[in-house]
Formats: structure tokens, C-alpha cells, sequence
């Protein structure tokens, strides 16, 4: 049995470590990256592409991309980074789906960092992270479609 008073002190540090992350973030960002969304690798059958990208700063995202006429139906994603990192890739996943490769090809890493409200200076780099990760996997996916 675990003491109640115990309890209530990790609860309580649970809850001043999640609002210094909303004060040196945004809600929506800590949101995304204590509940990704689209996170994990789906079954085989239902990626047309998977794509691996390790950035200057040492983290490495991957996207499986469902694609069926130029259309994006489902992404996931996953990545060895740090909150910001999955918080960005998970956001990135939910501007592609139901976008057309053409929309997903023009998306900006000031785009996605402007769209989650503004990443801190030194997490910036994670948007453009996923934006390499995607266009390659875009690339990739042309090329074995030709």
C-alpha cells in the first residue's frame, strides 16, 4: 500500500512540472507531447512509405505515410527527441492527413512551428526536423512510384 501522503506529493510535482512546461511552451504543445497523437508504427499493410531522418541535433523521427492518389490518408510517426520534437511531429502528422502531396510538399518548418503557437528559440529546429523527415519520405515515395 502506497502512503497517501506520498501520493499526494508526486501529484502535486506531477502538476508544477507540467505548468513550468506550459509557461516555457504553450498548452497545446505540452498537451501533444504527454498525449501524441498518431504516435507508433501502424501495421505494414497500411504504409504506402516510411521515412528515417536524424537532424544536427541528434534526434531521429520517422513517418509512415498512407498515401493513395496524391492524397495523405493517415500518417503516424515516431522519434527517439525530446518533448518538442514529439510534439512536432505528432502536430505535423495532423496538418498532412487529407492533404494532397502537393500541400504537404509546400509546408514550411515556420509553418508548423507558427500552427503549434510558437516553439521556444532553441526547439525551432524540430519543426524543420519534421519537415526534412517528410519531404524525404514525399521524395522517397515519388521515386518508387515513378
Amino acid at each position: 500500500m502506497v502512503d497517501d501522503n506520498f501520493e499526494k506529493f508526486v501529484k502535486k510535482l506531477q502538476e508544477e512540472i507540467k505548468q513550468k512546461e506550459i509557461e516555457e511552451y504553450n498548452e497545446y504543445i505540452v498537451d501533444l507531447f504527454h498525449k501524441p497523437k498518431n504516435w507508433g508504427k501502424p501495421p505494414d499493410n497500411k504504409v504506402s512509405i516510411t521515412e528515417s531522418y536524424t537532424g544536427p541535433c541528434g534526434d531521429t523521427m520517422t513517418f509512415f505515410l498512407n498515401i493513395k492518389d496524391k492524397t495523405i490518408k493517415n500518417a503516424w510517426f515516431i522519434t527517439d527527441g525530446c518533448g518538442a520534437s514529439v510534439a512536432t511531429a505528432s502536430h505535423t502528422t495532423i496538418l498532412v492527413e487529407g492533404k494532397s502531396l502537393e500541400f504537404t510538399e509546400k509546408l514550411t518548418a515556420e509553418d508548423i512551428d507558427v500552427s503549434l503557437g510558437g516553439l521556444p528559440e532553441d526547439h525551432k529546429h524540430c519543426a524543420t526536423l519534421a519537415v526534412r523527415t517528410l519531404r524525404r519520405a514525399i521524395k522517397k515515395f515519388k521515386k518508387k512510384s515513378d
